[in-house]
């Protein structure tokens, strides 16, 4: 009995792996491609703030003129939105998120003073009491990781170009001799 258990759960989570392969990864980029998405069109459509938190972001977007920095912030969440939810370029575009986010949670959702771990838990929440409100970026941290350690599944267009590569090219000497490149005798 214990044999036939243990063989019906690696069936199991065998199936489960190679569902994880076209659909596990997928989950990711398609709430955080909608998330970022929907950010970048918020700035798309809305007035430029940055201006009133310039001097909050960290080096080198501090020195950066604010209509820059909120252009980039904007094309990055609309362009790298829409990446993930294809899979194309998927671990460039989750690293720049990265960064994205982390310059949004030094300069807008971090607590502006706390003395202690108690304190700064306060603003690990989502809506902003006057404590910050990180939750939800470090949320969207924590979902970006997988994307660019593991890259995007197979559910993508990165995964399509990478098994569509064509055949390395056959050797001019061995071509010039009537040979293939894969014979070898």
């Amino acid at each position: 009995m214990p044999k036939l258990f243990t063989t019906t759960l690696n069936r199991i989570f065998g199936g489960l792996n190679l569902l994880g392969l076209w659909i596990g990864l997928l989950s990711l980029r398609l709430v955080l491609g909608w998330e970022y998405f929907e950010s970048g069109l918020e700035k798309f459509r809305g007035d430029n703030w940055f201006m009133d938190i310039q001097d909050k972001f960290p080096f080198p977007f501090s020195v950066m003129p604010p209509e820059i920095s909120w252009q980039m912030a904007t094309w990055f969440e609309l362009a790298g939105g829409i990446a993930l939810v294809l899979g194309l370029a998927t671990r460039f575009f989750s690293v720049s998120l990265i960064i994205l986010t982390i310059v949004a949670i030094l300069s807008v959702h971090w607590p502006a003073d706390w003395q202690s771990l108690s304190e700064l838990a306060r603003g690990y929440v989502i809506t902003d009491d006057g404590h910050g409100n990180f939750k939800l970026p470090a949320i969207y941290l924590a979902m970006l990781l997988p994307l660019v350690l593991s890259g995007p599944g197979r559910l993508s267009l990165d995964h399509v170009f990478r098994t569509r590569q064509p055949a390395p090219a056959a050797e001019p000497s061995l071509l010039a001799h009537g040979q293939s490149a894969s014979s070898n005798n």
